[in-house]
């Protein structure tokens, strides 16, 4: 289970006192002071009238849901070098020595949740990641070897298939995250701490939570049903047995339950699974393209309103629009403030993402916007992100600072996928393996914008430019910061 790191301010609150002034009352004052309409709507407090309200339970929808809730294991051996000696890049070439390396075994534990019958399960990205052997327990305790037919950290889900031989098994189908309202009841069950299938029963507290930094589409229900360790992946239902969403992360100092969870809407997560079952159709189930709108943008704040005479905060404020994007096309320009998408407001970037992501490509959407000051409704006809310039994944060899890196073209696609800047231009790194490349730091994501003063404009530049010298001066843009890197061997 993910821990959200606190936001800023949270030990203010946290620590605030709230008090309330409350009128002074005598016996004969009481009536006086409580206002008729109150005293006459306030239904009465009554007893239980039968024992069928006395044993009220939701047992029977969680005798529904529970065999549909799986636990899953994850095996991850890791290559850990042993002699602190061999840090320099280049020493093994120089000595002719190698670093000694060791296996170390890590596992990790969390739920999910059958979503087809024919063994197609949900759980999150975070569980699976890095895992080499994946485990799914079902609940009669039978154990199946599983298959990642994706996994994918731009949404921390991820699916996963198991062979039943045929077998059918239960299933949570899915309810309308949209029509989730903050108040209704719902249930999260998982395997906390690895302790067995639980079931916790608490309320929606908020919806479209989107400063959890648990994905890049943000956009969670917040329950406070207990979550814990080992929840991740598992399911939060209504009171129905539907699934309305993935339970992902908790908001927690201690990395505890406290009673603020967040859960992936059901909608998105669909439209994952709906991206994977046409991938199994066309033989390609490893990915799933999310629709876009081709732009970055910021929320709206109040100075931000103020400074544009916006009646008051809200919407998302579109900073880059990428030329022949869904945006660009609809004539919506930087600038302008997208209020909402078919009639649900977005606040931020994330939300706006989200809105796109629960479509198809080609779907047409209905944006309210606002363009200095004046109101208007937009359709936007919806897009993949093109692969301009194609990938080229390739690794790099000879000797050079980049040496094992897997790299590839950055694209509107690939910077999705790599959920760095869509304006991005240059070569990502996609691995770093253990060699050279890890050894000097870098990361998957990085972008490799120059060497020695000379733009890369694609893999094919890279390498020529990287194996035409003995020195090395590269610009490197990693989460929005220009590092540099010097070299010489």
């Amino acid at each position: 289970m993910k821990t959200v790191s606190i936001i800023a301010g949270a030990a203010v609150l946290a620590g605030a006192a709230l008090f309330f002034a409350v009128p002074a009352m005598t016996a004969d004052s009481d009536k006086a002071a409580v206002p008729e309409k109150l005293r006459t709507e306030s239904p009465p407090a009554t007893v239980p009238a039968s024992m069928q309200q006395v044993n009220l339970t939701f047992a029977p929808v969680v005798k529904r849901v529970v065999p549909a809730v799986v636990n899953v294991y994850s095996r991850t051996v890791q290559q850990v070098q042993v002699n602190p000696l061999f840090n320099d890049p280049f020493f093994s070439q120089f000595f002719g020595a190698t670093p000694e390396m060791r296996q170390r075994v890590q596992q990790s534990l969390g739920s999910g949740v059958i979503v087809r019958s024919d063994g197609i399960i949900l759980t999150n990205n975070h569980v699976v990641q890095g895992g080499t052997d994946i485990v799914v327990a079902l609940s009669d305790k039978r154990e199946f070897k599983a298959k990642v037919l994706l996994a994918d950290p731009r949404t921390d889900l991820a699916v996963l298939k198991i062979d039943t031989k045929g077998e059918r098994l239960p299933v949570v189908p899915f309810a309308d995250s949209d029509k989730v309202q903050v108040g209704d009841l719902v249930l999260a069950v998982g395997d906390p701490f690895g302790v067995g299938q639980t079931v916790t029963m608490g309320i929606v507290s908020a919806l479209a939570r989107t400063q959890g930094s648990a994905n890049d589409y943000q956009f969670f229900i917040q329950t406070d049903a207990a979550i814990n360790p080992g929840n991740s992946g598992g399911a939060l239902v209504t009171t129905d047995g539907r699934l309305a969403g993935i339970n992902t992360a908790i908001y927690s100092r201690s990395g505890g339950n406290i009673g603020i969870g967040f859960a992936i809407p059901a909608n998105l997560a669909r439209r994952v699974v709906e991206g994977v079952e046409g991938g199994l159709k066309d033989g390609k189930p490893g990915s799933v393209q999310l629709a876009w709108v081709g732009a970055t943008g910021q929320a709206v704040t109040n100075d931000i309103a103020e400074s544009m005479g916006l009646a008051k905060p809200g919407g998302v404020l579109i900073k880059d629009v990428y030329p022949g994007g869904p945006l660009a096309r609809a004539g919506i320009a930087s600038g302008d403030v997208v209020e909402s998408v078919d009639g649900a407001a977005v606040d931020d970037m994330q939300s706006l993402n989200y809105r796109t992501a629960t479509h198809r490509a080609g779907d047409r959407v209905k944006m309210h916007v606002s363009t200095n000051g004046k109101p208007r409704d937009v359709t936007v006809t919806l897009a993949l992100p093109p692969e301009t310039p194609p990938r080229d994944v390739q690794s790099i060899g000879g000797r050079n600072p980049l040496t094992g890196a897997k790299v590839e073209n950055v694209s509107p696609a690939t910077a999705l996928e790599l959920q760095i800047d869509l304006m991005s231009k240059g070569v990502a790194v996609l691995e770093t393996g253990t060699q050279i490349a890890a050894n000097y730091g870098f990361q998957p994501g990085d972008i490799i914008e120059s060497v020695n003063g000379q733009h890369v404009a694609n893999v094919a530049d890279l390498q020529r430019l990287l194996n035409g010298t003995r020195r090395w001066n590269l610009v490197i843009l990693r989460g929005g910061r220009r590092m540099t890197l010097s070299a010489a061997g």
